[in-house]
C-alpha cells in the first residue's frame, strides 16, 4: 500500500466519523491507470468514472455507485464490492478474481473476458449482462439473477449456481463441468 493510500484511508476514516451522511463525489473522474490498491472508497459516487486499467486490488468499494463506470482491464482482485451498483459498467477483461460481489447490481454490465475466478456473486443481479468468454471457475453464483445474460463460451466449471435464475440465458459453448445447478432455473424464454 502506498503512502498516499495510507494517508487517504486515515483521512477518510476520520472524515467519515464527522460526516457520516456525506458521499464522496467522484462522478466522471478520470482515474484511469490510478494505483488505488487497498483504498477505502466505500459508498463513493463513481458514476461514469474512467477507471480503465486502474489497480483497485483489495479496495473497499462496498455500496459504491459505479454505474456506467469504465473499468476495462482494471485490477479488482479481492476487492470488496458488496452491494455496489455496477449497472452498465464496462468491465471487459477486468480481474475480479476472489472479489466480493454479493448483492451487487451488474445488470447490463459488459464483463466480456473478465476473470471472476472464485468470485462471490451470491444474490448478484446480472440480468442482461454480457459474460461471454468470462472465467467464472469456482465462482459462487447462488441465487444470482442471470436471466437473459450472455454466457456464450464462458467457463463455469465448478461454479455454484444453486437456485440461480438462468432463464433465457445464452449458454452456447459454455463450460459447465462440475458446476452445481441444483434448483437453477434453466428455462428458455419464448
Amino acid at each position: 500500500m502506498t503512502d498516499a493510500i495510507k494517508i487517504w484511508n486515515a483521512y477518510h476514516a476520520a472524515w467519515r466519523k464527522e460526516n457520516p451522511n456525506v458521499k464522496i463525489n467522484l462522478i466522471g473522474a478520470d482515474l484511469s491507470g490510478a494505483k488505488l490498491s487497498s483504498a477505502n472508497l466505500s459508498s463513493a459516487d463513481l458514476r461514469n468514472a474512467n477507471l480503465s486499467g486502474a489497480d483497485l486490488s483489495s479496495a473497499k468499494l462496498s455500496s459504491a455507485n459505479l454505474s456506467g463506470a469504465k473499468l476495462s482491464s482494471a485490477d479488482l482482485w479481492n476487492a470488496d464490492l458488496i452491494g455496489a451498483n455496477l449497472r452498465n459498467a464496462k468491465l471487459s477483461s477486468a480481474d475480479l478474481s476472489s472479489a466480493k460481489l454479493s448483492s451487487a447490481k451488474l445488470s447490463g454490465a459488459d464483463l466480456i473476458g473478465a476473470d471472476l475466478w472464485s468470485a462471490d456473486l451470491i444474490g448478484a443481479n446480472l440480468r442482461n449482462a454480457n459474460l461471454s468468454s468470462a472465467k467464472l471457475i469456482g465462482a459462487n453464483l447462488r441465487n444470482a439473477k442471470l436471466s437473459d445474460a450472455k454466457l456464450s463460451s464462458a467457463n463455469l466449471s465448478s461454479a455454484k449456481l444453486i437456485g440461480a435464475n438462468l432463464s433465457g440465458a445464452n449458454l452456447r459453448n459454455a463450460k459447465l463441468r462440475n458446476a452445481d445447478l441444483i434448483g437453477a432455473d434453466l428455462s428458455e424464454r419464448i
